[in-house]
């Protein structure tokens, strides 16, 4: 682990007997911050080219909890102009759809992916998403192993609507490594879909995964006492690490201690992987006693036991609708999770950690209401499109540029050939920016990677 090149001992005697004069330390040789360069591999993403478009006629449920109903959304220079009822003024010469009987929302985020690291073909030479090599490994950055041919991007986008994602590191380890979140647009490279402005994240993990993956190996941790152990020498040593980098000075860089001084400092955000409740509640301590703070905890299948905890401590779950019972500690799981969290006021979202479910959150999130309503819990579905839309963007810290349709922000939009929570509902036409990435009336309209160029039903959806 780098340290501070401390001066000895020794050297400090022979200064204190020197017959020279004291110097005051003057403003100009006081230690400056260490700056180093915190974003190496900038985003590149330019919006597609667009044109000023409406769509009328339509229910829209703006994100944030809002419905209008025969509505009109107006987008131009990639913006959201303008939305509201049927009176909303309309400009001549433009693009204007006729939504009567179809749905406009904004595009569905998935907070919880592995697109491009985990891609389609399912093969070891493309299995890039865990650095099971040690389990603290917040050096590693998941854009770094992000294949943009991936074919999952543009299934996500025409099957599921999802305009934005984030790819997470695996959980093999306490500390995964940095998430990146992405504009799910064809590009040739990773940093040209690569959302701008968006904060990293932190993956860490919890419970069975880390223990299962060393403790196979003999080493620390082999328990859960054991994850915790290690999780706060790390964070002891980080904190020593941002000491010594907020007094500036000579300091060899460390890029493991980067991302946590990073998190330290509130510029990188923790999505962290927990399924039970108990361990949840020592994670929130252990961020207090660091002085961190968890964005949302992913999959979360017992959060609806601590519920007014996560509220109280203004965290998300990032859950899903019923896959659980899987491994022992997912066997406390229920359906009615979402619904009852939700019900608590804490924030709720809907995620799917597989390349399949990203095609299907619209389902997802709909399963979710249904249970509620059975148990006397009625989410209106204007309210649960929050749970896809502005919930994942306020945890990834993105929600003033995206996930509702809102005067000035992303136009970022999608419009459903019925209720978008019918299982026979699908995106008909869907922009990003502003520009039409996706038409179903149009087969020319749709993204294909370069590896799907030249294979028999290229660009296939079916």
């Amino acid at each position: 682990m780098s340290r501070l090149i401390a001066i000895s001992a020794l050297a400090c005697a022979l200064a204190a007997c020197s017959t020279a004069p004291a110097k005051t330390e003057s403003a100009s040789t006081k230690a400056t911050p260490v700056k180093w360069n915190a974003d190496p591999f900038p985003s590149t993403y330019k919006p597609y080219p667009s044109a000023p478009t409406a769509i009328r006629n339509v229910t829209i449920f703006d994100g944030e909890g809002g419905r209008i109903e025969r509505g009109v959304v107006f987008m131009s220079g990639g913006k959201i102009t303008s939305v509201g009822g049927p009176e909303t003024p309309i400009p001549a010469d433009i693009a204007v759809y006729d939504g009567t009987g179809k749905f406009v929302t904004p595009g569905i985020i998935d907070i919880h992916s592995h697109l491009g690291d985990y891609p389609s073909p399912s093969v070891e030479g493309l299995s890039d998403g865990n650095e099971a090599t040690s389990p603290v490994r917040p050096e590693v950055w998941a854009e770094h192993s992000v294949w943009p041919q991936d074919p999952g991007f543009s299934r996500a986008l025409v099957n599921g609507g999802v305009t934005s994602l984030q790819i997470l590191p695996g959980s093999a380890n306490l500390f995964g490594g940095r998430s990146v979140v992405l504009k799910n647009v064809y590009s040739r490279t990773m940093q040209g879909m690569k959302f701008p402005g968006a904060p990293y994240g932190l993956k860490m993990a919890c419970g069975e995964n880390p223990k299962r993956v060393y403790g196979s190996r003999n080493q620390m941790p082999a328990t859960r006492m054991g994850n915790i152990a290690v999780d706060r020498a790390t964070w002891a040593r980080a904190v020593e690490y941002k000491k010594k980098l907020d007094k500036g000075g000579d300091v060899t860089r460390d890029i493991a201690m980067d991302t946590l001084a990073g998190v330290l400092s509130g510029d990188i955000l923790v999505q962290n992987h927990c399924y039970r409740a108990d361990e949840m509640a020592i994670v929130i301590d252990m961020a207090k006693e660091f002085g961190y703070k968890v964005s949302a905890f992913h999959h979360a299948v017992e959060s609806y036991k601590i519920a007014d905890l996560l509220k109280a401590n203004g965290i998300c779950s990032a859950m899903w609708a019923d896959w659980y019972g899987f491994k022992m500690e997912s066997y406390d799981g229920i359906p009615e999770n979402i619904p009852l969290v939700f019900n608590a006021g804490a924030c709720t979202i809907v995620h799917s950690d597989d390349a399949n479910g990203i095609q299907r959150l619209n389902q997802e999130a709909a399963k979710a209401m249904a249970v509620g309503r059975r148990i006397g819990i009625n989410v209106p579905d204007e309210i649960a499109w929050t749970w896809l839309s502005y919930n994942p963007a306020k945890a990834l810290g993105i929600a003033d540029k995206t996930g509702s349709l809102k005067v000035g922000k992303m136009a970022d939009v999608v419009l459903w050939n019925g209720n978008p929570f019918s299982v026979y509902t699908r995106p008909e036409r869907i922009w990003i920016d502003g520009a039409m990435m996706y038409d179903a009336n149009d087969p020319k309209r749709r993204p294909v990677s370069d590896f799907e160029l030249g294979q028999p039903g290229e660009g296939d959806t079916k």
